[in-house]
């Protein structure tokens, strides 16, 4: 409350007028990493970190963009937006609006504000959360009201095509579509779901490395074309195959000397993190956490050995959550080379193990970590 408190005083103070603000939460992906963009399977769950924007209509057809946090105040011809990125972080807004624009909407000139409580760069999509709250905004002020499946897809397809990042629809649709106390176990080619209920007692612990490897862009688009490689050839053998999502365990198996080795590796990785992820759904559904503690051991270690997007940090962190008491099971979240580990933890544990597991992290890498207490949150709205 706070937080949404002192936006809109801030605003007032700013523009003489009082705001509408909307919030959208990050994600923590609990397992499904890299599947999404695969038409595959994701579990993740909004978590209790959120961006804000505070938004009111002026007369004229300008957007402006200002931020509590953020560098530079921006300023936008609605009737001439620009074509591409401009390089700052109110590219995510005005690809939002640009995406909105080509739909079809036609957007008052407003101003807005931004709040974001996001950590950036921890793999907790930052940039999500301030897409969906931006569309929400901007919509606020048209006379058209969009289910939040669709506000997602249009959120996606403004970091695809305007920002130039192939991320898949999973952050922008939890972000969304969250649900307090519950995971999101998705299907990312239907956009089918189910909520899945994180079991009484049970803590989500955030762990940031305070690490982002400066490859993480490059290398996210790299693993997106060498599993469209890998689509393009068991194609080949199977015309009915769209995305790694179709190809089974035992067709991969039966291919596994047919493909490049670091094709192979990538696609081992999907097919079986898939796999995992329905598992784990339904472990967590049946409270068996030592199968889903085991399952994000198993996801971890492929991102590690076979999609490769791990780094020295992310598994010296994963490594130091062994053995403390009331730990269920972590591994990696997010794109990779860095961010964040989740750790599903024994609430009455949990406080000990966020200050245990920082400090073996220091002791091994000389950094301190932040450290999060998370739960499961509802997904994006408008504040009153």
């Amino acid at each position: 409350m706070k937080d949404e408190i002192d936006l809109a005083v801030h605003f007032e103070k700013a523009f003489g007028i009082r705001p509408q603000i909307f919030r959208a939460p990050g994600r923590v992906n609990l397992i499904g990493e890299h599947t999404d963009y695969n038409d595959g399977f994701v579990m993740p769950a909004a978590v209790g970190f959120s961006t804000y924007v505070a938004i009111a209509p002026r007369q004229d057809r300008k957007l402006a963009i200002h931020s509590k946090e953020f560098p530079g105040k921006f300023e936008f011809d609605l009737d001439h937006l620009p074509e591409s990125r401009v390089g700052a972080w109110c590219d995510y807004v005005v690809g939002v609006a640009s995406v909105l624009r080509e739909s079809g909407l036609k957007l008052a000139g407003a101003n807005l504000l931004v709040h974001g409580k996001v950590p950036i760069g921890a793999g907790l999509s930052s940039s999500a959360a301030l897409e969906v709250s931006s569309a929400l905004a901007l919509l606020s002020l048209t006379d058209t009201s969009l289910p939040l499946p669709a506000v997602a897809q249009l959120c996606r397809q403004a970091e695809n095509s305007f920002v130039g990042a192939r991320v898949g629809i999973m952050d922008q649709f939890v972000s969304c579509m969250g649900k307090a106390g519950h995971a999101f176990f998705l299907d990312c080619r239907s956009l089918d779901f189910r909520l899945v209920p994180i079991p009484a007692g049970l803590q989500l612990v955030v762990c940031n490395t305070m690490v982002k490897h400066d490859l993480a862009t490059g290398a996210y688009n790299t693993r997106r074309e060498e599993c469209e490689a890998g689509v393009r050839t068991f194609a080949q053998w199977d015309p009915a195959i769209r995305a790694l999502r179709d190809v089974s365990v035992d067709m991969l198996d039966q291919h596994a000397n047919d493909l490049p080795a670091t094709i192979w590796k990538r696609c081992s990785h999907v097919v079986r993190e898939n796999q995992r992820t329905i598992d784990a759904a339904r472990a967590l559904t049946a409270g068996d956490l030592a199968r889903v503690g085991n399952l994000m051991r198993e996801s971890h270690n492929s991102l590690r050995d076979l999609y490769e997007v791990s780094c020295r940090e992310l598994d010296v962190m994963v490594e130091a959550a062994e053995g403390l008491p009331g730990f269920c099971g972590g591994r990696m979240t997010g794109g990779g080379f860095g961010g964040c580990t989740i750790n599903l933890v024994r609430q009455e544990n949990a406080e000990d193990f966020a200050k245990r597991i920082a400090e073996r992290y220091r002791e091994a890498t000389g950094i301190r970590p932040h450290v999060y207490l998370c739960s499961a949150e509802d997904g994006a709205g408008e504040l009153n």
